[in-house]
């Protein structure tokens, strides 16, 4: 350090360096790119700078350990942009890029999860990467399949609940799980076990007016109380159960209670136990940020036991 004829403190490239931390040549390069230039030059030509400049310095070296490049910097220092200004642009950016890693980490432990096929591992990555727009015709498509040209007035509520709302910020969780979601969504056999549900609901409905629990409702209602009990579903304790049930469900279709009402409660039963469903629920909740739901795979299965150790040939 010297004192300058103005009697201001005059620093070298060498001191600043030894204040800064800064590599020498990274500070020459700044400075013969005039992002820092020199204030004056010493009797032997070398470069010298004030105190300004130590403060540019700190500042350019600031900008670049945050990522902004070269040229942004010397916009800023030349005042042609404000730092604030840069800040906010920057940090948007920053935001994107976050995001598209996240989904990149999201995705890829999916793949390393599940062992995924080349295939499997392209699909993942194109759902997870869909913009609001894609992913609402997605689910569009999916939901008309499964409820597209049915009367009943209920699936319009069913459906709303049925719809993922993935949102702008996810997590890594909700972005795996709305990436699976995807992928099940697109299944063609799980939209056709979905559409049969909607339809043997449809049926157990029609003629029936106001909205009124369908089976598996009732079912959980009816077993969920003796399967706490631990009743067995062969036991003899399990009949009234089963005769509650039937019961209401013959009701609630308007049909009689008989071996024909059995067959058919075992029927819906069956398609609402595909674990698929369970699974589009628990996905659908996390992307959400729902609580997870209710799982009603033991009271269905009891149910089904029950029904066929009273129907053998079933």
């Amino acid at each position: 350090m010297v004192v300058g004829m103005d009697g201001a403190e005059r620093y070298s490239i060498g001191d600043l360096a030894r204040r800064t931390g800064l590599p020498v040549k990274t500070i020459r390069f700044w400075s013969d790119s005039g992002i820092v230039p020199p204030t004056d030059r010493g009797p032997a030509g070398h470069r010298r700078y004030d105190a300004a400049a130590v403060a540019r310095l700190d500042l350019v070296r600031t900008l670049r350990e945050l990522g902004v490049d070269l040229p942004t910097v010397r916009r800023v220092v030349t005042r042609e942009v404000t730092l604030p200004e840069v800040a906010s642009a920057h940090a948007d950016a920053l935001t994107a890029q976050i995001r598209l890693l996240r989904t990149r980490r999201a995705v890829l432990t999916v793949i390393a999860r599940r062992g995924a096929t080349p295939s499997e591992a392209d699909l993942l990555h194109r759902l997870a990467g869909l913009a609001a727009r894609e992913r609402r015709r997605l689910v569009d498509e999916f939901l008309d399949a499964a409820f597209g040209g049915l009367s009943e007035p209920a699936f319009g509520g069913i459906r709303r609940s049925l719809t993922p709302e993935l949102p702008d910020d996810p997590d890594d969780g909700q972005i795996e799980a709305w990436a699976e979601l995807a992928e099940l969504a697109l299944d063609p056999s799980f939209r056709a076990g979905l559409r049969r549900l909607a339809e043997q609901h449809a049926a157990d409905r029609a003629g029936v007016e106001g909205v009124r629990r369908d089976v598996v409702t009732v079912i959980r209602e009816e077993v969920a109380p003796a399967l706490a009990d631990g009743v067995e579903p062969a036991s003899p304790g399990a009949g009234p159960v089963l005769a509650r049930a039937a019961s209401r469900y013959a009701r609630l279709c308007d049909v009689p209670d008989d071996a024909d009402l059995r067959l058919r409660m075992l029927d819906r039963l069956r398609t609402a136990r595909d674990p698929r469903q369970e699974r589009y629920l628990e996905l659908l909740c996390v992307v959400n940020g729902w609580p997870p739901p209710e799982s009603l795979a033991p009271v269905l299965d009891w149910s089904i036991r029950a029904l066929r150790a009273r129907q053998p040939l079933a």
